[in-house]
């Protein structure tokens, strides 16, 4: 992933937003790829990001969820997880493609193509300061938290 590419993704956000690099009001971004809203995972993954986001902008980090889901399926997430950062929906897989998060994966014994799970952390430049991939849900927030933590 180039920064170029990084800072060139412009992606429909819930409460009708854009998601735009440049447009960054926080020196950093932690942007989190899911597999699919109201999945078990996800919706574990999306609440520790919730209970931690006043923690997250406290470090100057915005967070960001994305995956492949609609915008109305994102609204519909969001409200029922009371989620206060926006869902980018990612319907044509330009920021998958350019994260390379779309992995083939073994699902019910049959191989399927779908995001693995992964997070970034980006400057306002859009320079990749620290990747995560093939997360596990368990205590992967409170890392991220503590990574963002330290950039101060």
């Amino acid at each position: 992933m180039t920064t170029a590419l990084c800072a060139a993704l412009k992606l429909p956000t819930t409460n009708n937003g854009e998601f735009d690099l440049s447009q960054l009001t926080t020196p950093y971004a932690v942007i989190y790829f899911y597999p699919k809203d109201n999945t078990p995972g996800c919706t574990t993954e999306t609440a520790d990001f919730r209970d931690h986001y006043q923690d997250f902008l406290a470090t100057g980090a915005a967070v960001f969820g994305v995956s492949r889901d609609s915008i109305k399926s994102h609204e519909n997430f969001k409200a029922k997880l009371a989620v206060p950062f926006e869902l980018i929906s990612d319907a044509e897989e330009s920021a998958c493609a350019a994260f390379d998060v779309m992995k083939m994966k073994n699902m019910y014994g049959k191989q399927v193509r779908g995001i693995e799970r992964s997070t970034f952390v980006i400057n306002a430049s859009g320079e990749i300061l620290r990747e995560w991939r093939g997360v596990k849900v368990a205590n992967h927030v409170a890392e991220v938290l503590g990574f963002v933590a330290g950039l101060k």
